[in-house]
């Protein structure tokens, strides 16, 4: 089995945090930046873990922003996909986290089995999240601003999670 991590990172934070979970999954992965990636990188994997930070009002990161249209020519309908997101709760409470949520939405109209959702949104301070669903979160929360000393073992907890999930 292999898992395909593709994530978006400008200050860097989002690669280490993509790198970290491709250490604690216990499967082969390859690690794509999206701003070197095509489409033909998701039509080849069946299991793919997106990531991303969220900037200004909610936006995605500027390499996902980029790409972002062409999900619109993947169909999602075979694959599994996990998310990951990377916010600051307390300067963007109104947008926290919401790059991996509009991820999510995309990927889930496109057919997507989204698996590692459901993460508990206690323990963080926000008001609104286009990535919180019912009252969890629709994939791994990170909040490296804030709370950095928790992000490894947020990470070894979600990974065991979503480990067996995948083909």
């Amino acid at each position: 089995m292999q898992v395909t991590i593709i994530f978006g990172s400008t200050g860097g934070t989002t690669e280490e945090v993509a790198q970290a979970i491709a250490e604690n999954l216990s499967c082969e992965t390859q690690l794509i930046d999206i701003a070197n990636a095509s489409i033909d990188d998701f039509k080849n994997s069946e299991n793919i873990i997106l990531g991303t930070s969220t900037w200004g009002d909610g936006d995605l990161q500027d390499d996902w922003e980029d790409f972002f249209e062409n999900l619109d020519n993947i169909d999602f309908s075979t694959k599994k996909v996990a998310l990951f997101g990377l916010g600051d709760q307390d300067s963007y409470e109104d947008t926290f986290l919401d790059g991996m949520g509009t991820l999510y939405t995309k990927v889930k109209e496109k057919g997507a089995s989204i698996i590692g959702d459901g993460v508990d949104s206690s323990g963080f301070d926000f008001e609104e999240s286009t990535a919180q669903v019912d009252g969890s979160f629709v994939g791994l929360a990170i909040d490296d601003d804030n709370q950095s000393e928790l992000s490894e073992e947020r990470i070894k907890e979600w990974t065991k999670k979503i480990a067996n999930s995948f083909n």
